[in-house]
């Protein structure tokens, strides 16, 4: 399974983070591949690309 996702806070600080690494964590336990986009003080990283949420099932 392939999951996009996208955390975000206005402060962006740590809890942007932190929400993206308890992800990759729990997505890598059971086994899924992820990508997640963060949004916060620094601007957007890890920008998701058109294409990849084009592919999307939506489920």
């Amino acid at each position: 399974m392939n999951i996009l996702a996208i955390t975000a806070c206005p402060a962006g600080v740590a809890h942007t983070y932190m929400a993206k690494r308890a992800l990759e964590k729990a997505a890598k336990e059971k086994g899924y591949k992820i990508k997640v986009e963060t949004q916060g003080s620094m601007g957007i990283e890890n920008e998701l690309k058109e294409k990849e949420i084009n592919k999307g099932k939506g489920n």
